[in-house]
């Protein structure tokens, strides 16, 4: 869905009524005047759609950005189940909710030893050999890259930056309409705005739901890996005295490298969040919310 098309959408699920001003303008062949257009919209319609970039200075007036997009937007259907709002579906499937369990229930690995030991002595089977190969720095830096990996493809597949990015600019809208209200006080405008917004609580929760939904798998790959790393340190079965951190000199595994922060989860941290960088730009992934 392209910026305009999209902006259509997003004008017809605030105001069902300006579908009749876009079509009378696509229906009107070349730029138009607020005199021209005057009889067909009021002032507060061509004010919008000037302020939404679908309406664009001509020189001897005003033409639409791309009347393409907006008959594509005006064809779509703006109508949802829950009524005006985001049009999305958060809803979770059975495996995400199993995955969530799982990782969860192992999270508990922490404090439970026996929970704890059954995961790290599992996992050991097929990381044991790359711990007899590499030293334990090198183990680490392999893991981030992996799991770093693995976290930006599932944030790039399961989360739905378009809607989030719809989302987000519907609440911009939301709060300019409302400066520019409040500015020159028009008060049946600013009690339609509070019904909007909250009508939009909804649509907020959704959002919540869509973030947190990748989150549950990164976890349950994510987890396993910490669970195995503090069951190495734990029982002693690390080789190597250390790893020299920048600024920070040479530390042991177990020692305190900011303040409780052990230094082997400070070394996961600093090579997954190099490595994801470099990943996600590599790899071109889309993790965050378009508002371009």
């Amino acid at each position: 869905m392209g910026r305009i098309e999209r902006k259509v959408d997003e004008l017809l699920r605030e105001d069902a009524s300006m579908r009749e001003p876009l079509e009378f303008l696509l229906d009107h062949d070349g730029p138009i005047t607020w005199g021209e257009a005057s009889e067909e919209m009021s002032s507060g319609e061509w004010g919008r759609l000037i302020e939404k970039g679908v309406l664009t200075d001509a020189g001897e007036g005003f033409e639409l950005a791309d009347a393409e997009e907006v008959e594509a937007g005006l064809a779509e259907d703006t109508e949802s189940d829950d009524g005006d709002g985001v049009d999305h579906d958060s809803s979770w499937s059975q495996y995400d909710k199993l995955a969530g369990v799982a990782a969860v229930s192992m999270m508990a690995g922490y404090a439970i030893t026996p929970i704890g030991n059954a995961v790290g002595s599992t996992l050991d089977l097929v990381l044991g050999p790359i711990q007899a190969a590499l030293p334990f720095y090198g183990v680490i830096l392999v893991l981030a890259v992996l799991t770093g990996l693995v976290t930006s493809l599932l944030q790039a597949n399961l989360m739905d930056t378009e809607v989030m990015a719809q989302y987000q600019e519907q609440m911009k809208s939301m709060q300019q309409r409302r400066k520019d209200a409040q500015e020159r006080g028009d008060d049946e405008e600013l009690e339609r705005i509070q019904e909007e917004q909250m009508e939009a609580m909804g649509d907020n929760i959704g959002m919540f739901k869509e973030q947190f939904r990748p989150m549950v798998w990164i976890m349950l790959v994510t987890i396993p890996v910490f669970l195995w790393m503090y069951w190495m340190v734990r029982n002693g079965q690390v080789t190597g005295a250390g790893v020299t951190m920048p600024l920070l000199g040479e530390r042991g595994w177990t020692e305190g490298a900011l303040g409780p922060l052990r230094t082997w989860i400070l070394w996961y941290f600093l090579c997954s969040m190099s490595f994801n960088q470099l990943i996600r730009k590599s790899l071109n992934l889309q993790t965050t919310p378009d508002t371009s």
